[in-house]
């Protein structure tokens, strides 16, 4: 280790300045000084006899060889993470921590349930759970910053033979419309009645928005040719939105049995079409997995249609959890 022109320590510092791009919030979020980040810098290039940052302009701008040396160092950073975590393994499970990745619906209504019911078997885990999309939260898994994911909709197609993602479940997207919209009584509508709606919907771009759009192209609906009144980014916005009464919407049925439980929305059925999409445990089988990552799958996972009625079992995870 002697020989190595660099430490943990600086390839932290590196990283550092790269997210925060300037040495003093770096320094900020490190809770050391801006001289000692310079310092380190300095020493970290000198050794290496490269500069690792192109220093003209307000922003640190990584050079060439900066660029490089982050990539191994984030890579060097998670192997160091992971030897820590299976260290801390060893006390089965009277510690350490879980970190689960989430898309939009599935992290704000389905993993909270899913954590509270770990954190009664295993209190002494630290759980923590990121919400991002679907592409984010997958790149997670790539790199390592989480241990596994639970997504709705499809990995992107460059990521899906670096990760192993096991579908589990069949979510429902229920049409809602405010309760005192004229087809909230109708119950049933024919599939041309949706060209009569004016619609909230999230991004076209988005997982959940190309899912809905593809199993009505396969019911013979266009898409194209739906009302789109306003786009959102937020699932909670488009509730929001439907409740004022401007516009129906296609939204998961977790996201709004409860809702509709309470009548704030009505949901409308169409004939002869139901919308699914599949819930995915999304894993990278390249890195460690800890025993509390395998406890989740094993004992919690399995749970998820004993609180949720609406989803649908696609394989038994315990099986082939590793």
């Amino acid at each position: 280790m002697s020989d190595l022109p660099f430490t943990l320590d600086q390839l932290r510092i590196l990283k550092a300045i790269a997210t925060e791009g300037s040495f003093k919030r770096a320094a900020d979020s490190l809770y050391v000084s801006q001289p000692a980040v310079s310092l380190q810098v300095q020493n970290l290039e000198r050794q290496l006899d490269v500069p690792l940052f192109d220093r003209g302009g307000r922003r640190a701008q990584l050079t060439e060889a900066g660029h490089l040396l982050l990539n191994y160092g984030d890579r060097i950073l998670a192997l160091c993470q992971e030897t820590c975590r299976a260290i801390e393994d060893l006390q089965n499970l009277q510690g350490g921590s879980l970190i689960i990745g989430a898309s939009q619906t599935t992290g704000t209504y389905l993993l909270p349930q899913l954590i509270g019911l770990f954190r009664q078997s295993y209190p002494d885990v630290a759980v923590h759970l990121q919400v991002h999309s679907t592409r984010r939260t997958c790149w997670s898994v790539v790199n390592g910053q989480v241990d596994m994911a639970i997504i709705g909709g499809e990995v992107p197609l460059d990521l899906q033979s670096t990760l192993e993602v096991k579908p589990y479940a069949e979510d429902e997207m229920a049409l809602i419309v405010p309760v005192f919209h004229p087809m909230a009584q109708s119950g049933t509508i024919q599939c041309d009645d949706l060209y009569k709606l004016k619609f909230i919907a999230l991004d076209a771009q988005s997982t959940i928005r190309k899912v809905i759009d593809q199993v009505l192209g396969r019911s013979n609906i266009d898409p194209r040719l739906m009302k789109i009144e306003m786009e959102l980014n937020s699932i909670e916005a488009i509730k929001n939105a439907v409740q004022a009464g401007l516009g129906a919407a296609f939204l998961s049925i977790l996201a709004v049995e409860k809702d509709l439980e309470f009548n704030v929305f009505k949901r409308v059925t169409i004939e002869n079409v139901v919308v699914k999409r599949p819930l995915s445990l999304v894993l990278n089988p390249s890195r460690y997995r800890s025993k509390a990552a395998e406890m989740f799958i094993k004992e919690v996972l399995p749970q998820v249609f004993q609180l949720n009625h609406h989803l649908h079992p696609l394989v038994q995870l315990h099986e082939d959890s590793k």
